[in-house]
């Protein structure tokens, strides 16, 4: 982080994958068989997907991760730092330690992930002892508090936390304890009703409410309903009628382009219509990180679908003054290996 340009938009920090995204399954394998498929995709993944979100909307992004030296590893940070653009001298390579792989199998509008790994050779702690300022950090929040993200809080960061997928589907309330550090909380509708021990996303909302100056639940294919204590505003807007090729990380997309919105100041409903066309944009593509539209990916949808179609118009029609001059180049999007 240069300090001469003063604290990043966006503080990461989290463990890296390399992805490998297999699409086009008509269903999923069963033992002994062999299946085809459609396409295939790799790219950085993890606390990728968030970072390299943010940093295609212009986004100062300073990431602090683990990378292997192996292949994957070397791989990864060649792509964050070279190709993205983002801030890695918090990041370290620890010697003999192989990156996390995840092979994830996409299907329609979801994907079921296999995951190869070991803890991580230095924790968020470690990596994060005295946390630098920020304007926001992005989290995925676990059971385990980590210390730096009180810190960063106390020194005024705006934390914005997700929270991953609970294998023993318990769903611990204790996890929600963290909340109170946190001016955002934006689960999946699975993930709020577990934590709150309710039975509507609507439930859940109200509970997450009473918690955090802000919540936001994700519904999928039926979009996404948030409340903003700080402004006293309810939305909930539908998701687009979009066609998925590979799911796998859009509720990172739509985490990084809602705090993109919310450091430009938007409107509740604003905020959210972004975030969920962000994310229906990158379901088109393979991998979350790369997939990621950015400003030239909005820029182009509005372009040539948004602003054509009267209902659309009618919604995103905030777009027109949002979109910047000039939205940037065109996006790497990952290697495809169509079939």
């Amino acid at each position: 982080m240069d300090e001469e340009t003063g604290p990043p938009d966006v503080l990461l920090t989290g463990l890296l994958f390399y992805d490998l995204v297999l699409t086009g399954l008509g269903r999923p394998p069963t033992p002994g068989e062999e299946i085809w498929t459609r396409g295939m995709g790799s790219g950085p993944g993890g606390i990728a997907n968030l970072a390299v979100a943010a940093a295609r909307y212009g986004l100062d992004t300073s990431l602090a991760t683990v990378f292997g030296d192996d292949y994957y590893g070397t791989y990864c940070r060649k792509i964050l730092a070279e190709q993205e653009g983002i801030d890695l001298s918090l990041s370290r390579t620890a010697p003999g330690w192989n990156t996390p792989v995840t092979v994830a199998l996409a299907q329609d509008h979801d994907r079921a992930l296999v995951t190869h790994g070991s803890p991580p050779a230095h924790t968020q702690d470690e990596l994060l002892p005295d946390p630098p300022p920020a304007r926001t950090a992005l989290v995925h929040i676990d059971a385990e508090p980590q210390k730096w993200l009180a810190k960063a809080a106390a020194a005024g960061t705006l934390i914005f936390a997700d929270v991953g997928w609970d294998p023993s589907e318990q769903w611990s309330g204790e996890l929600l304890d963290q909340l109170s550090l946190c001016h955002a909380f934006l689960p999946n509708d699975t993930e709020a009703m577990g934590y709150t021990r309710t039975d509507s996303p609507a439930a859940a909302l109200a509970a997450l409410a009473d918690l955090t100056p802000v919540a936001v639940i994700t519904c999928g294919r039926s979009g996404a309903l948030a409340v903003d204590q700080t402004t006293g505003e309810h939305a909930q807007v539908p998701a687009l009628d979009i066609v998925a090729v590979d799911a796998t990380g859009a509720g990172d997309v739509f985490g990084a382009s809602f705090v993109a919105a919310t450091l430009g100041g938007w409107p509740l409903a604003d905020r959210l219509r972004f975030a969920t066309l962000a994310a229906g944009l990158s379901v088109q593509r393979h991998t979350g990180a790369l997939a990621a539209p950015g400003w030239h990916g909005i820029a182009r949808w509005w372009h040539t679908t948004g602003s054509h179609d009267p209902e659309l118009s009618r919604a995103y029609g905030f777009l027109a003054d949002r979109i910047p001059d000039d939205p940037g180049p065109a996006p790497h999007h990952p290697p495809v290996t169509p079939r």
